[in-house]
């Protein structure tokens, strides 16, 4: 089944893994600059001393950094509908932070295109399937459907 105006090549990428990315340190720097963004100076995430005590044994990213590494870490895919002037994120349908991430840890992305659908002439909707991995665990640190649209120059026919 072919999208308008989408090469075959395209089509054959939806259902399959679109890329891994590279390994990440997720430091505490950055952790405390999400912090200070965010406002929200949990001790869990900003003080080692005495996120010691706590079930995670030291700090923790805070999920929401996670979610926002998303873009970072697809940064390298080949993802672009052809004639593309513009993507945006367009929301998540589904999101799950199953694994804390430690401060100091390596994550990576793992992106499967699940769909894409074509919703107006220039705007195709897609949905990737993410998994962002701990490096060293067993268990991902984050699983999400994400939503993106992407804009082309083809214009509605008259």
């Amino acid at each position: 089944m072919g999208y308008m105006g989408m090469t075959a090549s395209f089509d054959e990428k939806v259902g399959t893994e679109i890329g891994v990315s590279d390994w990440l340190t997720v430091s505490q720097k950055m952790i405390n600059e999400f912090a200070d963004v965010t406002k929200d100076h949990q001790y869990i995430h900003i003080d080692p001393e005495r996120a010691k005590d706590t079930p995670f044994g030291g700090t923790i990213a805070h999920g929401f950094l996670t979610l926002s590494l998303l873009s970072v870490l697809a940064d390298n895919l080949d993802l672009k509908v052809p004639g593309m002037v513009a993507g945006v994120n367009y929301g998540f349908d589904k999101v799950r932070m199953i694994r804390p991430v430690p401060s100091g840890s390596e994550i990576r992305g793992r992106f499967v295109l699940e769909e894409v659908t074509h919703k107006a002439p220039g705007q195709w909707l897609m949905r990737l399937g993410v998994t962002v991995d701990i490096k060293g665990s067993d268990r991902p640190a984050l699983k999400a459907d994400w939503l993106i649209m992407q804009f082309t120059n083809e214009k509605a026919e008259s």
